[in-house]
């Protein structure tokens, strides 16, 4: 291999491996529970990005009683998402579909503490459905 060949291999292996980490980096932040903060109107507001099989952040927590307000916004081009809470046993049911490219506000207000499952239930025929491929989070509420 010439010199050229050799650096321009070793530049390669390190542009992959900074990509790598940085990706791991961005990933574990996400994992961090996020406080929604309470606004001066009593409403919990916070916004989640919907990404490729993912929700940004991918834990987060607000207060039972109050209000929330989430701004659900897709940053994919072409492929549809929705956010579902479904725990009907603690009166919390929270569907809201996203186009690809969009942006949408959902409110609610939880009745009662717990931690929930907040997921993408959708799917192409004979493929798993987003859920299934990680678009999944948690939805505490203390």
């Amino acid at each position: 291999m010439s010199r050229f060949g050799a650096l321009f291999h070793w530049a390669a292996v390190i542009v992959l491996v900074g990509a790598t980490l940085a990706a791991a980096a961005d990933s574990s932040l996400s994992a961090l529970p996020f406080t929604v903060p309470m606004g001066p109107d009593g409403v919990q507001r916070a916004t989640i990005t919907l990404d490729s099989y993912s929700y940004s952040p991918e834990h987060v927590i607000v207060e039972a009683g109050e209000p929330v307000e989430l701004t659900l916004t897709s940053v994919t081009i072409l492929t549809p998402h929705n956010f579902i809470i479904d725990d009907p046993a603690s009166g919390l049911s929270v569907e809201q579909d996203v186009k690809a490219g969009k942006t949408v506000v959902v409110r609610f207000t939880p009745p009662r503490p717990g931690v929930f499952a907040m997921y993408c239930d959708k799917k192409l025929p004979f493929f798993p459905s987003h859920r299934e491929k990680g678009m999944e989070g948690k939805f505490e509420v203390r």
